[in-house]
């Protein structure tokens, strides 16, 4: 029987009636149970981590039981009462601990790294900071959609020091988005505790920065959190606007078990015990005769059969058996590529006027399409791609961002999870660096992780021959070819660049779409008015001949044009690949068994571009074909200088004539 004690907490009842107050009690009482359950467990060796909870209950359950269950939580690992009063089936949370088929992610990933659509959980990775944007998106779908809904998301202490944290309030309060963000200062960040994390006196004032309400709960009170943030979700569905919540609290253990809590003083640990936010919540319904300790008892006996059946199921479930053919199917979201030809005539269009087009005409066709940039509205973006786009689709579809590339990545995720697409534009390629993170880590691995499709455009305008300089000259693809989960699109043409860009935004999957600065203005090419698509993975045989392959892509493959022009006598299969992920390996592999030879030429430097990738390639599957060894021709192997001279030596476009005329007399 539990041990009943005087309440060290303050508990206004208000206007709650007992049934409310008994369910708040039960549904904390469960993740506590399953918390003892877990830690005996790990003991026993049967779970490999557990990131716990005990002590913060008050807040995942509180903030969980005063929404709605169709909305949004975006939880942390410590918020087991998020999935529990989402009344989740056990025996598929204990299958995720153990990295059965039946949790969440197919035994790819642990803990509470995953989400769900059924229950409205969109759970974390572990950079902490970019669900948070992730967050925005998902508010923003609702208020595009004038769902009426609000999101909570959850972060820690430590997690409001990454810079996604301001992203997202910034942009949340920019764009009034309906979203609660919950900080659970539980006073350390692994072990480093909060005076080494911040220096203001409250989290919770870091929200008038951003012109955002912000209040102060008692993390452990569960009417307090309940009845508050109830109040607060009811009056922002009302009034779409952002909220900051600082919930007081204490991380009674460590980060994870196996890292202790040495580094804890002993009278703050003895402090917090008093302020236990289910004992505390205990005393009061005893002392107050709502719950007796009969009730008490049964409750408790019910949870813990319920923890030991689900275990038994979990327990009995076959480990996962590994199929190389599953998990390669599973990091893309299937997609059924539809060919749409255009029936209209051609117009001479610059490589630029067909991009432009090609959005337009997607913006048409996807009536729940979202682009988003900075400038890219009234000013119609730098290269002014998306100019007119304002008048014709309205501003909550173009959306002009603050400088935040982080969080407009991240909320474009979140407007994927909420059946919206969008189309993200990087001012330039090199600015992705400022938004990598959720690009490489959220985008590309969430279908992998828990079937979450991320259906995300990013426009990459890129490359050098313009005069820019190191900040807006990369071209910098082969940071994304190496990443899977991700598609990689690099169009030479204004045809291509129009088909191409209308099947990215189709594909259901993250798609990086480059764009050459110096090929906007300068190419130009009789494309259909109409609206078309072109199929990823297929490159295109612009020259066919007898004596080598020439493999390039974007401004590439107008430097190859014009040596071989030059050079009428050689007799080169030339291929633009178009797209790099996916690759078309076989029209490579073939054309190099013709010819014998193979030259790749990349406009990125050298070490670790895919020219070495296909190299390899061709090294293994057409050695016995080779007459001379793959050549790669790429640029140096220094940043991209500014003035022209400079730029121009740097460019591989000055080496490709010679190391071709080299390869062929070999």
């Amino acid at each position: 029987m539990p041990t009943i004690t005087k309440s060290n907490i303050a508990y206004d009842k208000r206007n709650l009636n007992n049934e409310t107050l008994l369910e708040l009690y039960k549904k904390m009482l469960k993740p506590r149970l399953i918390e003892e359950k877990m830690l005996i467990l790990l003991r026993q060796g049967k779970v490999s981590k557990w990131f716990s909870g005990i002590g913060q209950e008050a807040i995942s359950v509180g903030v969980t039981m005063a929404l709605q269950a169709d909305e949004y939580i975006l939880p942390m690992h410590r918020n087991l009462g998020v999935f529990t009063t989402r009344d989740i089936p056990l025996h598929r949370l204990f299958c995720q601990w153990q990295g059965k088929a039946s949790g969440f992610t197919k035994g790819r990933d642990r803990s509470f790294h995953f989400g769900t659509q059924d229950y409205k959980i969109v759970g974390m990775i572990s950079h902490l900071g970019p669900q948070l944007g992730v967050a925005d998106g998902i508010a923003l779908g609702n208020l595009l959609k004038n769902t009426g809904r609000v999101t909570a998301v959850f972060t820690g202490e430590g997690g409001t020091s990454e810079g996604d944290f301001h992203e997202a309030l910034n942009v949340a309060s920019v764009w009034h988005l309906p979203v609660i963000f919950c900080i659970e200062n539980n006073g350390y960040g692994l072990s480093t505790p909060t005076r080494e994390q911040y220096n203001c006196k409250n989290l919770a004032d870091r929200g008038k920065g951003y012109g955002i309400e912000s209040f102060i709960l008692d993390g452990n009170n569960i009417i307090e959190t309940y009845t508050k943030v109830q109040k607060l979700a009811e009056s922002i569905r009302k009034r779409p606007r952002p909220i900051l919540i600082e919930f007081k609290t204490f991380r009674r253990r460590g980060h994870e078990e196996a890292s202790g809590i040495k580094y804890v003083p002993n009278e703050l640990i003895e402090e917090w015990k008093t302020k236990d936010p289910l004992e505390n919540f205990r005393s009061y319904l005893y002392s107050n005769k709502i719950l007796n300790p009969s009730t008490d008892t049964a409750y408790i006996d019910e949870i813990k059969a319920e923890i030991e059946a689900a275990l038994e199921m979990a327990n009995a479930e076959p480990e996962i058996v590994p199929n190389e053919i599953t998990e390669l199917n599973d990091v893309y979201k299937p997609y059924d590529y539809l060919e749409i030809i255009p029936n209209s005539s051609n117009h001479e269009l610059r490589l630029i006027d067909a991009i432009s087009q090609g959005l337009r005409q997607s913006m048409q066709k996807h009536k729940n399409l979202v682009i988003m940039g900075q400038d890219i509205a009234e000013y119609g973006g730098v290269f002014k791609i998306t100019e007119g786009f304002l008048d014709e689709f309205g501003k909550e579809r173009v959306r002009n961002t603050p400088i935040c590339e982080s969080a407009i990545v991240e909320t474009a995720m979140g407007l994927s999870i909420t059946g919206l697409k969008s189309v993200v534009e990087m001012q330039f390629a090199d600015f992705v660096t400022s938004g990598f993170n959720p690009v490489v880590n959220y985008l590309a691995k969430s279908h992998y992780r828990w079937q979450q499709q991320a259906d995300v455009v990013v426009r990459m305008p890129c490359g050098g021959g313009v005069a820019a300089g190191p900040f807006h000259s990369q071209t910098n693809e082969a940071w994304f070819t190496k990443t899977p989960g991700l598609k990689v699109v690099y169009p030479a043409f204004p045809y291509d660049a129009k088909g191409l860009l209308a099947t990215a935004i189709n594909d259901p999957n993250p798609v990086l779409f480059f764009e050459h600065k110096a090929l906007y203005r300068s190419i130009k090419q009789n494309v259909p008015t109409d609206y078309y698509t072109l199929p990823f993975g297929k490159a295109s045989i612009l020259k066919e001949g007898e004596n080598v392959s020439v493999i390039t892509y974007g401004a590439g493959v107008h430097w190859a044009i014009d040596i071989l022009n030059t050079n009428k006598d050689i007799s080169a299969d030339l291929i633009d690949l178009r797209t790099l992920q996916p690759l078309d390996k076989d029209t490579i592999i073939n054309s190099v068994k013709k010819t014998g030879r193979a030259i790749i030429l990349q406009e990125d430097s050298l070490f670790g571009g895919i020219a070495s990738d296909i190299s390899a390639l061709l090294m293994e599957e057409c050695f016995e074909y080779l007459d001379a060894p793959v050549k790669r021709v790429a640029s140096m192997e220094t940043p991209i200088p500014f003035i022209g001279q400079l730029e121009e030596q740097y460019l591989a476009k000055g080496r490709f004539e010679s190391a071709l005329k080299e390869l062929l007399v070999y």
